[in-house]
């Protein structure tokens, strides 16, 4: 008997260890299934509020787009040239220009430097009215310069009067991604969410008003626009600045002019960093249009275009999260929860873009009448459904990489990529394709998924799994220090 007691107690001491790590390993995965669900929280309390707000604003654009599409072939083709190049240029320039902003509040938020949001926000509400100025001469001169790039006459005379119509959209642009950013990175989106739903439903009324009841033609679409942006500017400056955000609005300052240079030589490194992807789409319109066929080509690439971007608001809400997470995260000196915000976004941001991926190849055969009434042309949008899900796939991730890098700080760098990939890889394979191989706007577009989105996307990835998270966090505290001591010399 003592020899079986002495075997069980030793048995039962060798399980102990056993037992102790199965526990440890529960415990270790419920705190994992913990990080991910507060993570996911944080992420979806920005992604959330985002795609609504992104949606709505790019639904704008559709909206108008559609209205236009019924009123005949030819201003469905202008107005879409308008939507995708001329604004679509300008839009992303504007646009990544002010997401200095997400590197600069998001860092002074993580580290509670308060303050310091809206005088940067005033800042760049000047930077961008500046460079607005000097970008009017594209909508003064767009049907010269349509018809340069090989745009049938009548297209590009069209394109031009409507785009005249279209510059007090441009400068509500300067005002409203500013603020948008300075909403986001003190985690109030709330507020452009409901601004925007209200300026989507005012848009949609005066469309049709203008379309349909005043009988104003393709001009009339345009002129809602402008009035729907402006609203939406309105709201948001008016919320801001009426006492809503005492820790982050304390009134105009002067020393907004001040340190514009370093400021201006930021924003251009960001803007330079985005609108190199965000025209990239744009540029293929234009090649398309030296295409035969034209119109049937630039309406169908342009009903493909305008499908992807509206699903495009989805992860580049995700791009918008990202940045403000890994940026408060940097900035409060914790590169290892920046990492997780960067693992948790792309991941859950990648399942959303197989759904989507999936639902345009099903529905294939029905997305095109949304835009259109001419069979021509539907079963031309059905010819592209197979390139326009991988590309939605695709850039499921590329975007979030690109919220890391603004995050981080990292925009000069990641320009250099984007343009080796884009426009020294991707455009001269999606030219060999479409002309010398003749395969067409199927040719150019698959070129520029495979040559330059997918490499980039590639290189991108390489980059964040190699990154030192710690090294990074540390240069964010240096950074959100040398900013704030700067103002507070002053």
């Amino acid at each position: 008997m003592g020899e079986r007691e002495e075997e069980a107690e030793g048995v039962d001491k060798a399980r102990i260890p056993l037992l102790r790590d199965e526990d440890e390993a529960k415990e270790e995965d419920g705190e994992t299934k913990r990080e991910i669900w507060m993570e996911t929280k944080k992420l979806w309390r920005i992604v959330g509020p985002a795609i609504f707000t992104r949606v709505s604003t790019y639904s704008i654009f559709v909206i108008t787009q559609a209205f236009a599409g019924h009123l005949g072939e030819l201003e469905l083709a202008a107005i879409s040239i308008i939507n995708n190049v001329i604004i679509g240029f300008n839009l992303g320039l504007l646009l990544g220009m002010a997401s200095a902003l997400e590197t600069l509040c998001g860092q002074a938020f993580g580290a509670k430097k308060y303050e310091m949001l809206g005088v940067y926000m005033q800042r760049s509400w000047i930077v961008l009215f500046l460079f607005s100025i000097l970008l009017l001469p594209m909508y003064f001169f767009a049907s010269p310069i349509l018809k340069f790039f090989g745009q049938p006459d009548d297209i590009a005379e069209l394109s031009g009067t409507i785009a005249v119509w279209a510059i007090p959209t441009h400068f509500a642009f300067a005002f409203f991604f500013p603020l948008s950013r300075f909403y986001q990175c003190q985690l109030k989106n709330k507020v452009i969410a409901i601004s925007s739903a209200v300026a989507l439903v005012a848009h949609i009324f005066v469309c049709w008003l203008f379309v349909y009841g005043l009988k104003l033609g393709v001009i009339g679409t345009m002129a809602t626009v402008n009035l729907s942006w402006w609203l939406n500017v309105f709201i948001l400056f008016t919320y801001a600045t009426c006492g809503n955000c005492p820790l982050t609005w304390t009134g105009y300052s002067i020393e907004a002019f001040t340190e514009l240079w370093e400021f201006a030589k930021l924003s251009a490194s960001s803007g330079l960093m985005l609108c190199l992807e965000y025209w990239y789409y744009r540029i293929l319109i234009v090649m398309t249009g030296n295409l035969e066929d034209t119109k049937i080509a630039v309406d169908a690439l342009s009903i493909c275009m305008s499908i992807n971007g509206l699903e495009m608001m989805i992860p580049l809400a995700f791009f918008a999260g990202t940045g403000v997470r890994v940026a408060n995260e940097l900035g409060a000196g914790n590169g290892k929860k920046a990492r997780f915000a960067m693992i948790i976004s792309v991941m859950q941001s990648l399942i959303i873009g197989i759904i989507f991926s999936v639902l345009v190849v099903y529905l294939r055969d029905q997305i095109g009448w949304i835009f259109s009434s001419s069979e021509i042309v539907i079963n031309a949008v059905n010819n592209l459904s197979i390139l326009l899900a991988f590309t939605i796939l695709l850039n499921s991730v590329q975007p979030v990489l690109s919220g890391v890098a603004v995050g981080s700080g990292w925009q000069s760098f990641v320009a250099y990529i984007n343009l080796g990939c884009y426009y020294f890889i991707g455009l001269p394979l999606g030219f060999v394709m479409g002309w010398i191989f003749k395969s067409g706007v199927r040719g150019i577009w698959a070129g520029m998924i495979f040559g330059g989105t997918t490499i980039q996307t590639l290189i991108l990835i390489f980059i964040v799994m190699r990154c030192d998270w710690e090294k990074e966090a540390h240069k964010a505290s240096v950074r959100v220090e040398k900013w704030s001591n700067s103002e507070a010399r002053k």
